[in-house]
């Protein structure tokens, strides 16, 4: 079976030549995202591979179709970026990954907001220049704070019991409340009531039509003023023009973000040597309390394993006719 995987880089190899040993599958590696553009690349092969950025969109879908292809397995999360009506059409069955790593995830967010609060990044920045000034450094204690958790699957879990670790106060929405985290003593409230209560915010819910710009001009003058907004998830969860008003007049008191709307266009690639026209990724970068970082979340050996071991039995699954437990049900 031959699969081409796209939007790859060194890692990826790494990680999926290892555990395709005894599989014995035939990988192309392109680097390049899919798109409408780059679907033509696609040779002879049975089965496509993709990651968060590539548009899967009901013109690629068809190609792909055509060229009798009749899987595409995602090696993440989330399927907002496949048109799912197209694939039903042209009978691609579309696989992905659940869970690989909630614990990445949710660490990432939470290192997030240590390092917003204390500045980390800025003191050793500091150091290095033998600046041991401290002025400009001044956090404060998580303990007993009001965290707010939009979303509490696995990752937004995770990310509750964390903060109860560090004596928070612990609020949460989500469409179906969980229940050992009510037990374990996260309050599950409506989202206006944890907008405005919360010193933390963290977004761990997936991209639909319901979140779309979940965070924008009318919810941002919810949130409590001085907020920490955290997001990990989908970049769209925030309408961005709408944060930097928020950042602008101190209703934000800082934002760190590991994923961006426009994130195929930067992300997982070097630029460091081109001139960014992004003005609005520029403009954020310009605020002091604006922590970015590149989609790295999901980035721990645990998580890479996880998805190499499951994105490659869904396939080989597809190839011995076996049912598809990971199969996106249309």
């Amino acid at each position: 079976m031959k699969i081409a995987f796209f939007s790859t880089q060194t890692y990826d190899k790494t990680f999926f030549d290892k555990y395709n040993v005894g599989l014995g599958f035939t990988i192309e590696y392109y680097e390049t995202a899919l798109n409408e553009k780059t679907v033509n690349l696609l040779g002879e092969v049975d089965a496509i591979c993709t990651f968060v950025n590539d548009q899967i969109s009901r013109p690629v879908l068809q190609h792909v179709a055509q060229k009798g292809i009749g899987i595409l397995a995602l090696r993440c999360a989330g399927f907002n970026q496949v048109d799912l009506a197209a694939a039903k059409e042209f009978n691609v069955k579309i696989v992905r990954v659940p869970a690989y790593s909630p614990h990445a995830v949710a660490e990432h967010a939470v290192a997030m907001m240590m390092t917003l609060n204390r500045k980390t990044h800025k003191a050793y920045n500091r150091v290095r220049e033998q600046n041991f000034s401290l002025n400009g450094l001044l956090g404060f204690d998580l303990y007993g704070k009001t965290v707010g958790v939009v979303g509490t699957g696995n990752i937004g879990q995770v990310v509750c019991t964390i903060m109860l670790g560090f004596g928070c106060k612990v609020l949460a929405y989500d469409i179906k409340p969980d229940a050992q985290l009510q037990a374990a003593g996260v309050t599950y409230v409506p989202l206006a009531t944890l907008f405005s209560q919360s010193d933390i915010l963290s977004l761990h819910c997936p991209l639909n039509e319901h979140t779309r710009y979940l965070i924008n001009d009318q919810s941002v003058q919810q949130l409590k003023k001085g907020v920490m907004l955290i997001n990990t998830s989908r970049g769209a969860l925030i309408d961005t023009r709408s944060v930097i008003q928020g950042l602008k007049s101190a209703t934000i008191g800082a934002l760190g973000i590991d994923v961006y709307e426009q994130e195929e266009k930067l992300f997982f690639r070097d630029l460091s040597e081109k001139i960014i026209k992004d003005d609005i990724i520029s403009r954020l970068s310009s605020f002091p309390n604006v922590l970015i970082t590149a989609h790295q979340g999901f980035f721990t050996q645990e998580a890479l394993t996880q998805i190499a071991i499951t994105t490659l039995s869904n396939l080989n699954h597809y190839k011995n006719g076996d049912p598809l437990e990971n199969e996106v049900r249309f």
